[in-house]
């Protein structure tokens, strides 16, 4: 078993090594299964790239989709007028907006145009004035009000079409709150109104301010045997995955989400999975398994990424 599994890593390693950069002008001739990664600003990031890789590295092409703009808010080259607040975030108009209209009048058909399956990746803070529940600022950290408009608009469009989504860290955060959920927007001052001392268990507490924060490592518990976590990984715990977040979804109660995995935080239950049983295949995970492939050429962490890219060969009707 152990040589499998290093032949395997080897193997992986080989993937990444020679991954074509993805490209959404690829020629037609590039007969892999193609796999869409939700746009971003910033697309030179560790786990934007990462992402990128790893559906390289699991068979899939993944083409990085273009921005998605609401009807309902104004633009100018491709920025939000009038929609943010001094502080760059949504405002509550704005955001209501886009809550009670979702897709509709925008270019996400356009932008899915082709595309069997999409994985939603980690990145910047969801500004909580579109939270189900509204919530003011806690904390400021990096935002995109472009994004969050952008991903909720087509995040409500992949659900409603039942396209086969994977939703990595502010993507499985973003689908809690298009899915109703309950959200924490920030971990240490949750656990601090707890009154509960929070080791910075998700993401490495900075060595000084302004300091990075490298990713931290911990064990998911798998909660739900009958899941799409289970059935990928097999496994009722799984090991040591990097983990770098600070906000989560608190609460699925009252929404069509099921929680199937969490890590026990100061005695709090942090939810590290939640799915759509109600759908073909949507799993979100609160950690970066992207990071576990291209750092370590982690197999089982390509499991994920193996399963997304085989429903875009299957145009969406399963895994096998």
């Amino acid at each position: 078993m152990k040589v499998k599994t290093k032949a395997n890593s080897l193997l992986i390693a080989f993937l990444l090594l020679f991954a074509i950069s993805p490209d959404i002008h690829a020629e037609d001739t590039d007969l892999r299964p193609v796999v869409g990664v939700a746009w971003r600003s910033d697309q030179e990031s560790e786990s934007f790239v990462a992402t990128c890789k790893a559906i390289e590295a699991a068979g899939g092409r993944p083409v990085i989709l273009g921005q998605v703009f609401s009807a309902d808010l104004v633009y100018e080259n491709n920025m939000l007028v009038g929609s943010t607040d001094a502080d760059g975030y949504l405002t509550a108009e704005a955001a209501k907006l886009i809550r009670c209209n979702t897709w509709q009048g925008s270019n996400v058909e356009e932008v899915m145009d082709g595309i069997p399956a999409i994985v939603f990746p980690g990145g910047e803070d969801i500004s909580p004035s579109l939270f189900y529940s509204p919530q003011p600022v806690e904390t400021r950290e990096s935002i995109s009000p472009e994004r969050d408009v952008s991903d909720f608009l087509l995040m409500s469009w992949c659900l409603e079409k039942d396209i086969p989504t994977l939703a990595i860290c502010r993507g499985m955060q973003l689908l809690g709150v298009v899915s109703g959920a309950d959200m924490i927007q920030d971990i240490p001052l949750y656990m601090a109104g707890l009154g509960k001392e929070y080791g910075y268990e998700h993401r490495n507490e900075p060595e000084a301010p302004g300091a990075y924060r490298g990713f931290a490592s911990h064990d998911v518990t798998v909660t739900v045997k009958d899941s799409l976590l289970f059935r990928l990984t097999g496994k009722d715990t799984i090991k040591s995955v990097p983990s770098w977040h600070h906000q989560s979804v608190r609460s699925v109660d009252g929404t069509r989400l099921v929680v199937t995995g969490e890590t026990d935080t100061a005695s709090e239950k942090i939810i590290e999975a939640i799915e759509r049983p109600d759908k073909t295949f949507v799993l979100g995970l609160q950690y970066h398994p992207e990071i576990a492939v291209v750092r370590e050429a982690d197999e089982n962490s390509l499991i994920y990424f193996t399963a997304i890219v085989n429903m875009a060969r299957n145009d969406g009707k399963g895994m096998d």
